[in-house]
């Protein structure tokens, strides 16, 4: 149905190629324009001030989430005032003894407008639609929580 790109780009700056001396700083370019520095978690010698792409993985499922979820509340027409969300992926090893980020905590704040009343069943309720109906957990095997 649709395609979606990122050209990455990287290029060795150290005169040895050691484990321990290449820089693992590289650059993500969006078809908008927009580029992102990025570069290995810092466990894995990257620079810290960089996004790294574990954090960009939990970052996507926890804005597909909320899109996803802002969708739904519209359609419900329940007026939102904001979302915030402090998500957390855990990097274990998985079934196959592979380190992989093997569970996303999504911890969502959400503040409707005034005079919209929403339960707690109903934003249950609403959070597991937005689950099922999100491109990106559908796209992947890590199991995905909501501590609403």
């Amino acid at each position: 149905m649709s395609e979606h790109v990122a050209d990455i780009s990287w290029k060795r700056e150290t005169e040895s190629f050691a484990y321990e001396d290449y820089d693992r700083t590289h650059v993500w370019r969006f078809d908008n324009g927009v580029e992102v520095k990025a570069a290995a978690a810092p466990a894995y010698l990257g620079d810290p001030a960089c996004v790294d792409p574990e954090e960009a993985f939990v970052a996507s499922v926890s804005s597909c989430h909320m899109l996803t979820f802002l969708a739904i509340a519209a359609r419900k027409r329940l007026t939102v005032d904001s979302y915030e969300d402090h998500a957390v992926g855990h990097m274990e090893k998985n079934t196959d003894g592979r380190l992989a980020i093997t569970r996303v905590d999504l911890h969502p704040k959400i503040v409707f407008a005034p005079g919209v009343d929403v339960d707690a069943a109903a934003l249950e309720k609403m959070h597991h639609s937005a689950h099922e109906n999100c491109f990106i957990a559908n796209s992947v095997k890590t199991e995905i929580v909501v501590n609403s």
